[in-house]
């Protein structure tokens, strides 16, 4: 394990706290007097809400509905559950639904990029899909609606002298792509009177959110079935425009690329290196850090150390590596404790939900994690010349920030039940059991 004679945590005599990132050896320290606290951030110039325009904030809306991609799923309610739809026709977009999947329309690799790189094409059910569309008159109407709004900001003159082959081309981007977005029915929540009561993942109730973790999952897994060349699914959540959100409609990303991610290539060498290093270099040092914050049967927070911004982890214990292997227990696990982080922060902190998984093709076991990023400061020419960051919160000051929050939340129901908090936790050693030498023999 690199860093060996520098641990993640040390405290200077001055106060200032310097943190290495055990997994990609990001350098972060904490000054005294520069702190602040971003719990208490608030929206100035509140502006009421006009009756008129329910459903029509953005194009992600649901009387916006045709300004989007056809959607690839969809999940609706179903009594004291929710089913996902697949490859629903245009006849369905009117109805009533909680999340849905669509194509990112203006994606970071484009299905082109697949196509000519790799000679990748559309499976046969997805070509099916696609006909099918197209086939239907208001189907076809609305793909050529879409794609021409998207040429309209590219090239107005690319679409209109495109023949009805070259278009049929464009509309697989649509069908096959490797950049979709799950989007939640709110754009503000229920009753909201003003502009800065957005619906967010915390406003959420534990089962919606469950939901949310649901169909983002079952789009991760059919993105990597669905293209062999695929080497990594990123899974991202941008909350605000200060943190890279194009709109403030709760949505995630998904971006398939046909590489590991950085992060990937470095964890993939420590792990062979120290199969065991997620549960000592990370939930355990938290422990004996006194950084766990939060834990159910399946899941466990803790206060990150070595990142750039203020940062919540949530770990899944789960023997499996990957999030669709998980048992529909462990991901409702997964699901309460990133709700409750996200519930903590809540709706007026920009923040990134970031996720991280085993790369598809790596030979060593790692557990899935999701971060929660403060987006509470700006890096300056410090962080860019040095490569030393600033973070103005410390993980104790992050603990204890969330804490009391966390116990309010739960005693006021908005948080799931089962929760057990701080001191509450049994901050056992090796509980994350995605190392096969920790789980228990079939």
């Amino acid at each position: 394990m690199s860093n060996t004679f520098r641990p993640p945590l040390t405290r200077m005599a001055d106060g200032t706290i310097k943190q290495i990132n055990p997994f990609s050896d990001t350098e972060v320290w904490t000054i005294p007097g520069r702190a602040n606290r971003p719990l208490e951030i608030s929206k100035p110039d509140a502006q009421p809400l006009d009756p008129q325009q329910h459903g029509k904030h953005c194009a992600f809306c649901t009387q916006r509905i045709l300004e989007t991609p056809p959607e690839k799923t969809r999940l609706v309610k179903k009594r004291d559950d929710a089913v996902i739809y697949r490859s629903t026709g245009v006849d369905m977009l009117t109805r009533e639904w909680e999340f849905r999947r669509i194509p990112n329309l203006f994606e970071i690799l484009s299905f082109s990029y697949w196509e000519l790189n790799y000679n990748h094409q559309l499976s046969r059910e997805i070509q099916q899909q696609m006909d099918a569309y197209l086939a239907d008159p208001a189907g076809k109407n609305h793909v050529h609606e879409v794609l021409k709004s998207k040429f309209s900001r590219i090239d107005p003159t690319l679409w209109e002298h495109s023949s009805d082959s070259e278009k049929y081309n464009y509309a697989k981007g649509l069908f096959g792509s490797g950049h979709d977005l799950i989007i939640a029915r709110r754009h503000f929540v229920d009753g909201a009177e003003n502009d800065s009561q957005l619906a967010s993942s915390g406003t959420l109730t534990p089962q919606e959110h469950e939901w949310y973790i649901r169909l983002t999952v079952d789009a991760m897994d059919d993105l990597y079935r669905s293209n062999r060349y695929v080497r990594y699914v990123q899974v991202f959540q941008n909350w605000l425009k200060p943190a890279g959100a194009s709109f403030d409609h709760l949505h995630k990303q998904l971006v398939s690329i046909d590489q590991r991610s950085v992060n990937g290539q470095l964890e993939v060498e420590k792990a062979r290196e120290n199969p065991n290093i997620y549960n000592e270099a990370g939930v355990d040092y938290a422990g004996f850090q006194n950084l766990i914050i939060a834990e159910n049967k399946h899941a466990v927070m803790i206060a990150g150390f070595g990142h750039r911004y203020p940062t919540l982890e949530v770990w899944s214990k789960s023997e499996h590596c990957q999030p669709w292997e998980h048992s529909p227990e462990e991901l409702k696990g997964m699901s309460d404790l990133i709700h409750a982080m996200h519930a903590a922060t809540g709706p007026l902190v920009p923040t990134n939900e970031e996720w991280f998984t085993k790369p598809i093709d790596a030979d060593v076991a790692m557990p899935w994690k999701v971060l929660l990023k403060w987006r509470v400061s700006t890096l300056a020419g410090f962080e860019g010349g040095t490569k030393i960051y600033v973070n103005t919160i410390d993980p104790w000051t992050l603990r204890d920030m969330v804490v009391p929050r966390l116990l309010e939340l739960r005693a006021e129901g908005k948080i799931a039940s089962n929760i057990n908090i701080a001191t509450e936790c049994s901050c056992r050693i090796n509980s994350l059991k995605y190392n096969p030498a920790l789980q228990d023999p079939k």
